[in-house]
């Protein structure tokens, strides 16, 4: 049975920083490119980074490079997101997901989601 658990979310205040994590099982991790989206209140949910099978490679949404990283443990079956300087814009429900094929926008898991909140 596929699990992704997220976890890191909460309150932080404007220019601060969170690490969100998200471990995985049932599935072979190594073998999936994982992804980190996530949905603001009213608005559609919106990709925010993805990173590939090794690490090798990243991608970022245009609005997030230079403040948010993905990164990845393959031993640990996680992925992380590190998000610095965060704006109440950046507030939101997020959420990780896997997919076999890095060009894919059809992720086959998802994660449960967790908020995080940036507000003063």
């Amino acid at each position: 049975q596929v699990h992704l658990v997220v976890s890191g979310g909460g309150l932080v205040q404007p220019g601060g920083s969170l690490r969100l994590s998200c471990a995985a099982s049932g599935f072979p991790f190594s073998s999936y490119v994982m992804g980190w989206f996530r949905q603001a209140p009213g608005k559609e949910r919106e990709f925010v980074a993805r990173i590939s099978w090794r690490g090798g490679n990243a991608d970022y949404a245009d609005s997030l490079k230079g403040r948010f990283t993905i990164s990845r443990d393959n031993a640990k079956n996680t992925v992380y997101l590190q998000m610095n300087s965060l704006k109440p814009e950046d507030t939101a429900v997020y959420y990780c997901a896997a997919v076999r094929n890095y060009g894919s926008s059809r992720y086959d898991y998802w994660g449960q989601g967790t908020q995080v909140t940036v507000s003063s």
